[in-house]
């Protein structure tokens, strides 16, 4: 499957104008083969949340990968992730609240990063910094200058950078874009994307102290410091613009992901993001109900709808993406994928499996063998910048005029420009080393 997987990957980006950008991907990938398949690689864990906790095990389960340390600035994740994989390894794993202590560890070759969304670039870079190759989870920026940062990061060491949008290595996804590719429903001008959800309210937080478990600095980190809330951690920090980046980079980022893919397409012409906070009487800053439209001139338009507080899906239920195109339309529906005619009439249907390790493994191997990443580091900021867009275009009220030829960058609007970078706390505005 990896090398149907690796010439699918490599087919999909040369005809756009990330061709440059994937020559230099390749040129890097000549360039990081340190290890044999013989050699072991060696892990350390950032964020002992659930998905840190399911990406140390997608790790440790391949051949000759051992996860040697986990950090959280919890104290009480970080040790409860060691004990539970001293008890399924058999082996001392190190736990640390301090991740730069992973960083320092020369016997560490790959960082894995499941923090908060304020942390991934800025530890990626650091990473890169440091000599290590780097499995972040999405989005993997919280503003567009730092996706920009990690791929300069990634080139000047020569380090790979592995996305967490774990679906480009589904193989049935892998198949049915494929098949878009092949043109089985002609020419492809629209991707629909559908997300819902039932969250509840975050409720209102009141100013308190930090538990006595957890280092609030250091979860801060690179953001400037604003006072702990009862109501904060360890997931509501999601719906707050200092720390996180709403729906649309919680879950939009896999769908856009896949949306692009399909479409073929990179930077947009025209993003609007038409919705708000609607649910709860709360602290949420972030809406709860979406509409985001993003156009590519004459290559088509994706569309994202996002109802987080209400489940109800009606007559497309299941559905993750669904492409229209000239002769019909391919509907992705989680890892499997259902093909159309023009008249609306099924015609086939592939269901496949879902998880991280063809993922995980995808980076292994490009660090040993040099194939090709699913989700490298370039794929990866140009579909978190399309959601960072959209958030923009909400938080300026109006629709932005991007420039394709330019990195996405908005045009005509230096106050919406503003919010291409932000400020980060004295001493840890992330640097290229």
């Amino acid at each position: 499957m990896q090398d149907q997987q690796s010439s699918i990957n490599r087919r999909s980006f040369m005809g756009g104008t990330l061709a440059a950008g994937f020559s230099t991907s390749m040129a890097l990938h000549s360039n990081v083969l340190a290890n044999s398949k013989s050699e072991k690689l060696v892990v350390g864990v950032m964020g002992m949340g659930g998905r840190g906790n399911h990406l140390a095990r997608s790790f440790e389960s391949l051949e000759n990968v051992e996860v040697a340390a986990v950090c959280d600035v919890d104290r009480k994740r970080s040790e409860a992730a060691r004990q539970a994989l001293n008890k399924s390894t058999g082996r001392e794993i190190k736990s640390y609240t301090d991740f730069r202590k992973i960083l320092d560890d020369k016997s560490i070759d790959i960082l894995v990063i499941a923090t908060c969304n304020h942390w991934h670039a800025p530890a990626a870079i650091m990473g890169c910094n440091a000599g290590k190759h780097v499995y972040v989870e999405k989005p993997c920026s919280h503003n567009p200058h730092e996706g920009e940062l990690m791929i300069e990061a990634s080139k000047r060491h020569k380090r790979l950078i592995q996305h967490g949008t774990q679906r480009r290595s589904w193989p049935m996804i892998v198949e049915g874009i494929k098949k878009l590719h092949e043109g089985v429903i002609g020419r492809v001008y629209h991707a629909h994307c559908l997300y819902t959800s039932s969250r509840g309210s975050i409720g209102k937080g009141k100013p308190t102290t930090p538990p006595a478990h957890l280092d609030y600095d250091l979860w801060q980190g690179p953001a400037p410091r604003r006072p702990f809330k009862s109501n904060m951690l360890h997931y509501n920090w999601h719906w707050l613009w200092h720390w996180g980046n709403g729906e649309v980079g919680n879950n939009g980022v896999h769908y856009v992901d896949i949306a692009r893919w399909g479409l073929q397409v990179d930077y947009p012409t025209r993003v609007n993001y038409a919705g708000g906070h609607y649910m709860y009487d709360d602290d949420r800053e972030t809406p709860d109900t979406s509409d985001v439209s993003l156009e590519f001139g004459d290559k088509g338009l994706i569309t994202w709808r996002a109802t987080s507080c209400s489940p109800f899906r009606g007559d497309e239920d299941g559905t993750f993406v669904t492409f229209t195109g000239e002769k019909g339309a391919l509907a992705i529906n989680r890892a499997s994928y259902i093909l159309y005619d023009a008249k609306g009439k099924e015609v086939e249907r592939k269901n496949g499996a879902s998880g991280s390790n063809g993922h995980t493994q995808n980076l292994v191997d490009g660090i040993r063998k040099g194939t090709p990443l699913a989700a490298d580091i370039q794929t990866a900021h140009v579909s978190a910048l399309l959601c960072h867009l959209a958030n923009i275009s909400h938080r300026q009220d109006k629709l932005l005029r991007c420039d394709p030829k330019h990195g996405g960058r908005i045009l005509n609007d230096p106050e919406a420009m503003k919010l291409w970078k932000r400020e980060y706390e004295k001493g840890w505005e992330p640097k290229v080393g």
